[in-house]
């Protein structure tokens, strides 16, 4: 089974990362309160716990998955070629817009943490929202399509 293991957002340009048990998921906002939730096409993004720890592992170094800056980490789904598929996790449905690129930000984080995340979609995917609830951790999450 696949399921939600983190929620993140953070309030302003280049913020800090801030943890949440919950959130509201709305075409507004994206995820509550997230700098970057507002419509479009990279309102919503997401990562794979099993790419970021083939990452990790390439590194050779343990690093917090919020280092990478996305708001969710799902665990079990693959998210390779995905664009144009949809995320369900509740009643939240995402739609897949293409890979989130990793910005430089990344090799201030570590050296080579860029280059890693540029491998097999290892950075994940943008979505955008098109159905709104509430998600919490350890939510079922399904990729359809």
């Amino acid at each position: 089974m696949s399921n939600l293991m983190g929620i993140a957002v953070k309030l302003k340009k280049r913020g800090p990362m801030q943890t949440l048990d919950a959130a509201q998921v709305t075409r507004a906002q994206g995820v509550e309160n997230d700098f970057r939730g507002k419509p479009g096409k990279r309102q919503v993004t997401v990562m794979s716990n099993d790419a970021w720890l083939q990452v990790c592992s390439e590194l050779n170094r343990e690093l917090k998955w919020l280092a990478r800056r996305a708001n969710l980490l799902v665990d079990g789904i693959d998210l390779r070629e995905s664009t144009g598929k949809v995320i369900k996790i509740g009643d939240v449905k995402l739609l897949i817009t293409g890979e989130t690129d990793p910005c430089s930000r990344m090799s201030e984080v570590m050296p080579g943490l860029f280059e890693a995340l540029l491998v097999s979609w290892r950075g994940g995917v943008c979505c955008e929202v098109i159905s709104e609830g509430k998600i919490s951790i350890e939510d079922e999450v399904e990729l359809i399509g």
